[in-house]
Order: structure tokens, then C-alpha cells, then sequence
């Protein structure tokens, strides 16, 4: 589903510094809380309701080819708005894949080592990686005729989410300021709120990759709870 092109009816852009931390969070020392879990930023929308409806299995259509539909569409539309904001992610701005107050994402290389990366090494790391997989007919069939693997490919799948998840949470955390003043936010959350559901929904998402550790909390987790109470995230059959 694409977000863009469309004139929604947007929260006001915040004004004054442009500095980081200003625009950042609202409050002070540790009442201090990030501008995307404050009103109105937190609930600007392209459309209202829930997003059960848009991420249902259509009829007829088989389950794996939604899923990779759609995972396709989230790859576009992540990348261009990681590309709208990508000349303020660099390796000084962003010298780790942060994504909370005491979150930082960790890049497993091939040999299985854990390393931290600058977060713009971790996502062109991600995209370039997801990209290949788009392009394996092994991985995405698109002739007539070839089947998804029914095994690896949810395996694959999960993974690719995760990813995406924690170029989610590292946007938000770190440039959701950039976001406001594109006036993109509005795009941003309908996109997250979306990724979200479809996640949810065909169980692509555990719970503990939203919230993160307790130690550890991700950012966007305290997102995903607003959204939920207010009735924007539904829950799907059988969820707890």
C-alpha cells in the first residue's frame, strides 16, 4: 500500500530550535519523553480506524504471495523515507544503530560475531542484503509456476521483519524531528502502523521484538501500546 501523494490533514509542525535534543523530546530531565508519543505527532494519520481491514488475506489470493507483496511494498516505501532523511543519519550523528535511551542494535556478520555498526552502515547493511533477496527467484518466485518455499521462506521472512522493525525504531528515535518537519509524519505513522498490523496479523512480529528487553526498551514499543488502547492496532484472532 503506498502513502504517498495523498493531502491528509496534518499536526502542527514544532517550532523553534532546530537543535536535536529540542526537537526531540518534550519536557525535561526525566520527564523528558520523545515528540512521537506526544500529542498530536503521536496520532497524525493518513486515514482513521484500524488497520485490520487493509492487511486481511484477500480471497483467492495464497498466503505467502501477500506476504511477499507486501513485503516488497514495505521495503520501497521504508527506503524512500530513509531516503528523505539519510544526509542526517551518518556515522558521526549516528555512531550506533540506537533506537531507545539504552538500545543499541548489533549487527551479526557472517562468522555469527556480533558487532556494532554506525547505524548507517546497519541499515544500507539491511537494504542491500533485502534487495538481493528480492532479486533470488529462489527466494521471491515470480514466474509462473514456482512455489515459495513452504519452510525457509516464513524463516527468511521473520528475519526481514525484525530488520525492518529496527529501522523503524532508529528513525523514530533519532530522527523523528526530521520526519516532523517534513511534514511527513502523518505518512510515517500510517506506514508503521500498517507494518505493525500486517506483522501481527500473519505472526511475523513477536511481542518481545516490539517491546524490547526491560533493561533494554525499544522506543516505538510504548508506540505500538498507544496505538493498540486506542483501537488503531486490532487484535487478531487468538492473540493474547
Amino acid at each position: 500500500m503506498s502513502f504517498f501523494g495523498r493531502r491528509p490533514k496534518r499536526s502542527p509542525t514544532p517550532t523553534g530550535s532546530l537543535s536535536r535534543q529540542n526537537s526531540l523530546t518534550e519536557g525535561d530531565g526525566s520527564n523528558a519523553k520523545p515528540l512521537y508519543l506526544c500529542s498530536p505527532f503521536a496520532d497524525a494519520a493518513l486515514v482513521n480506524g484500524n488497520f485490520k481491514t487493509i492487511v486481511m488475506l484477500p480471497k483467492y489470493v495464497d498466503v505467502m504471495e501477500w506476504v511477499a507483496v507486501n513485503i516488497y511494498d514495505f521495503y520501497t516505501n521504508l527506503n524512500e523515507f530513509y531516503g528523505c532523511i539519510t544526509e542526517c543519519c551518518t556515522q558521526s550523528s549516528c555512531p550506533t544503530m540506537s533506537a531507545g535511551s539504552n538500545l543499541n542494535y548489533l549487527w551479526t556478520t557472517p562468522d555469527r560475531k556480533q558487532v556494532s555498526l554506525p547505524a548507517p552502515t546497519y541499515i544500507d547493511s539491511v537494504m542491500s542484503s533485502v534487495q538481493n533477496l528480492l532479486d533470488d527467484e529462489k527466494v521471491f518466485p515470480t514466474k509462473s509456476g514456482q512455489d515459495f518455499h513452504k519452510e525457509s521462506f516464513p524463516i527468511t521472512i521473520k528475519h526481514v521483519y525484525r530488520q525492518f522493525l529496527r529501522i523503524f525504531a532508529h528513525i523514530y528515535h533519532a530522527h523523528f524531528h526530521q520526519i516532523l518537519h517534513l511534514r511527513a509524519e502523518p505518512h510515517f505513522n500510517s506506514l508503521f502502523a500498517h507494518f505493525l498490523a500486517f506483522g501481527r496479523e500473519y505472526q511475523l512480529l513477536d511481542e518481545k521484538d516490539i517491546r524490547g528487553d526491560p533493561n533494554a526498551p525499544v522506543g516505538v514499543g510504548l508506540l505500538w501500546e498507544r496505538w493498540k488502547t486506542s483501537g488503531k492496532l486490532e487484535k487478531g484472532a487468538g492473540e493474547a
